[in-house]
């Protein structure tokens, strides 16, 4: 059976520290940028259809 696990605490030169999460900041920054590339994908196909009603 797993457990959720807690990161362990790291003695450092002024004591001790948490280890940070490197890739939060990264997934948040490619969500968001695949939102947008999603956002405009649907812009640029509402736009060719309604170029097409023309």
């Amino acid at each position: 059976m797993t457990t959720e696990r807690v990161p362990e605490t790291v003695v450092g030169p002024v004591g001790p520290v948490r280890p940070a999460e490197p890739a939060g900041r990264a997934v948040t920054a490619g969500l968001v940028l695949a939102v947008l590339a999603g956002v405009g994908w649907a812009a640029g196909m509402v736009y060719t259809v309604m170029g097409w009603q023309l």
